[in-house]
């Protein structure tokens, strides 16, 4: 069987995966071993490579039982709660929260400081447990609404003053649909509309890849898109090229491709989420090459 293959050179880890992981290899390469607060990215096959290097991953129950030790915090970023038990424990940080991130904890922070003598309300539009949203929540005390869909907009008190983020991964369309039914909704009720302001948070070098992928999965006869299972970002990529090329099939490695999803000449195209590694990305393409020549 004869296929040409092209992986998407715009698909991989983003800045601030990256810039944790290289963080994480250069220590654990001059001290042997690391301890992660939570996974470092959200993609098993690149935990279990690191974890052979030395990177532990801890919970936070761990975190708060040892004592004068270097803990990574990941790009996601951390509540204040995380930063004081290591302060409190003596541990030594190694923080790589994506500056991005940091950025919008900083701007969570400083609307609720502005709204609180308002009575406001901080809305936040992301996934309930995500890291980032904990991270999010935590700058404010958990005194703020988590909007996964339009279902949860019922929860909202419209004749109070409204400031809504995004989790930096989350699509921008969706998120733009969600301000716009909160704003029709402050109107029906008659509150300050005036008040409501919706910041545009979700990361550019995220949200480029949206219509990027489109028009990488129109260009292939099937794509074949690597992500794991619990990245957030990785759901929201695979809906893009399955709206535009319905032989789009989503995998974590190479050994879930199936032969039957490819014909004689087809071409195929792989890409992945932000949190998936290169290096998987290459293995997936000479996994298909094996395959082919198999037949």
């Amino acid at each position: 069987m004869e296929l040409k293959i092209e992986i998407d050179p715009k698909s991989g880890f983003c800045y601030g995966v990256v810039r944790a992981i290289n963080q994480a290899e250069s220590y654990i390469a001059s001290h042997g071993s690391l301890y992660s607060l939570g996974d470092i990215v959200h993609n098993g096959s690149e935990i279990e490579r690191l974890s052979d290097k030395g990177l532990e991953t801890i919970d936070k129950s761990t975190l708060e039982s040892i004592k004068n030790r270097p803990v990574l915090f990941r790009a996601h970023g951390e509540p204040p709660e995380s930063y004081k038990i290591a302060k409190d424990n003596n541990l030594q940080i190694i923080d790589c929260t994506c500056p991005v991130v940091l950025k919008l904890q900083q701007r969570v922070k400083d609307a609720y400081a502005n709204l609180k003598s308002d009575n406001g309300q901080i809305l936040i539009y992301g996934k309930p447990g995500h890291a980032e949203v904990n991270g999010l929540i935590g700058q404010v005390g958990g005194d703020a609404i988590i909007i996964r869909n339009s279902d949860d907009l019922d929860g909202i008190d419209y004749s109070r003053p409204i400031n809504i983020f995004s989790q930096t991964t989350k699509e921008p369309a969706e998120y733009t649909k969600i301000c716009k039914m909160i704003q029709e909704r402050i109107t029906k009720a008659g509150g300050p509309i005036e008040r409501f302001k919706a910041f545009n948070t979700i990361c550019n070098q995220v949200s480029s890849r949206h219509p990027h992928l489109k028009e990488f999965s129109k260009r292939h006869n099937v794509i074949i898109f690597v992500s794991g299972s619990e990245s957030s970002n990785g759901k929201v990529l695979f809906e893009h090229c399955k709206s535009v090329n319905e032989r789009s099939h989503k995998i974590e490695k190479g050994s879930e491709i199936k032969i039957e999803w490819f014909k004689d000449g087809d071409s195929v195209g792989i890409c992945g989420a932000t949190s998936t590694p290169g290096w998987l990305l290459n293995d997936v393409a000479k996994h298909i090459e094996e395959l082919s020549h198999g037949q």
